[in-house]
């Protein structure tokens, strides 16, 4: 049975300031200093939030939603929720609705836990008798018993969050809409609330999810949508959705890519990339290349190191590439983590080659959490004045200049913090 049924829907926004929000006696000052401006025509800037989105949800389905920050996401779930009005086209949903799209909305920080909870609970669609009845394995999920009867503006924020997520999590409903909300609280708390999300997932109600931790969404979701500037480009395996999220369609970039498996536990790479500079794959000798990874964190850990070497067809490392300034450190929060190495000059020999990464704990070998060989296999081939700048008969132990790192967490979220290459150990082959 067709529970949601989403046709043609797209939603437009105004670019800039409302002006009907100015007040009268500031426009009428406006006027009276520009009058010519006041007599131009208003330019109106709009760009479109969603476009053409069409899909069907079955009855006990769990539907994954990914993309980057600003793909549209959380607007398709706000008009799915009757949040907001689409510009264009309609939904169908049938069943009793809940929403988890911000934790802690409605939370009145004079009030106590427990009148929080009964408020809190009635403004998400709970009635007065399931709030009774589920009202202390609320308080025993959030941990908060001892302080249940004092108010949330002497909370902790981690209290308050659980509290939050609890009263949500245990909505009654057919249907319900969860928006990046399993990133609450600390490393234990997280790991119950992906257990509850996954009772809610097998108990035969239809979900729609939206999360960056592409381990959740793996447990939890079977088929997932991707989207990307405010469009669907995929739409079903999930596997297959999560590998069109790392390695976006709309990317022109050519190169070698490495893409993980999907239901990869644990801090692992889940993506690779070198960027060539030749349209053809190949990379030019003598030519800037980037190097890329995607980190995945499905728990916040903190303290990992990543290194990685470009080895030869003879499987002899002749680079060696890792991070070591604590200003590029990584981890601390879950998510997926995006590591750039630029190399400006890189002097690598025709041939072809592989990467090997390590990512490990602490910055130990003993700690190692993963080592990947042979991956984003590419080619280095001749080109122009490159030719005679090096001597071909020094065989393959090469030296790369220094690369520049930029480390940005939560890959997607708008947070580069480009970092110098301070803390970069070079090594050749036999060194």
């Amino acid at each position: 049975m067709t529970v949601i049924r989403v046709e043609n829907i797209g939603k437009r926004y105004r670019v800039g300031a409302l002006e009907g929000g100015a007040l009268l006696r500031d426009r009428l000052a406006e006027t009276l200093r520009h009058p010519l401006r006041a007599l131009r025509p208003k330019r109106k800037e709009t760009f479109w939030a969603l476009q053409d989105i069409s899909f069907e949800v079955q009855e006990g389905e769990v539907l994954g939603l990914i993309g980057r920050n600003g793909a549209g996401k959380s607007t398709l779930l706000k008009i799915l929720s009757r949040i907001t009005k689409p510009t264009v086209g309609h939904a169908e949903i049938h069943g009793r609705v809940g929403s988890l799209l911000e934790v802690g909305t409605g939370f009145h920080p004079e009030l106590s836990g427990r009148e929080n909870v009964f408020l809190n609970g009635a403004i998400l669609g709970m009635r007065r008798r399931e709030i009774v009845r589920k009202f202390d394995e609320i308080v025993a999920f959030a941990e908060v018993e001892k302080f249940i009867d004092t108010p949330v503006k002497h909370y902790s924020s981690g209290m308050y969050i659980r509290l939050a997520f609890a009263v949500a999590a245990h909505l009654e409903t057919e249907i319900l809409f969860v928006d990046e909300v399993l990133s609450v609280g600390d490393v234990a708390f997280q790991k119950k609330c992906l257990g509850k999300m996954g009772e809610v997932a097998h108990a035969g109600r239809t979900v729609i999810f939206v999360s960056h931790n592409v381990a959740a969404v793996t447990r939890l979701c079977r088929r997932t949508m991707v989207l990307s500037r405010g469009q669907t480009i995929y739409d079903g395996d999930t596997r297959t959705a999560i590998s069109g999220y790392y390695i976006p369609a709309e990317s022109a970039r050519v190169g070698a890519a490495y893409v993980a498996s999907a239901g990869t536990a644990g801090p692992h790479v889940a993506r690779g990339f070198v960027e060539t500079s030749s349209a053809n794959g190949d990379h030019d000798h003598g030519k800037p290349i980037t190097f890329e990874f995607d980190i995945a964190v499905p728990v916040p850990c903190g303290g990992l190191c990543f290194s990685f070497q470009v080895v030869n067809e003879d499987s002899v490392p002749v680079c060696h590439f890792w991070i070591l300034n604590s200003d590029n450190a990584f981890g601390a929060t879950a998510g997926v983590h995006r590591l750039r190495c630029e190399v400006p000059r890189p002097r690598i020999y025709m041939g072809t080659y592989t990467l090997t990464t390590w990512l490990s704990d602490r910055r130990g070998a003993e700690n190692l959490l993963e080592r990947l060989e042979g991956i984003c296999k590419f080619n280095v081939s001749m080109f122009g004045t490159h030719r005679d700048q090096y001597d071909w008969q020094r065989g393959e132990c090469v030296y790369l200049e220094d690369g520049v790192w930029n480390v940005e967490h939560n890959a997607g979220e708008n947070a580069n913090r480009p970092r110098s290459s301070g803390g970069l150990e070079l090594e050749s082959a036999g060194t």
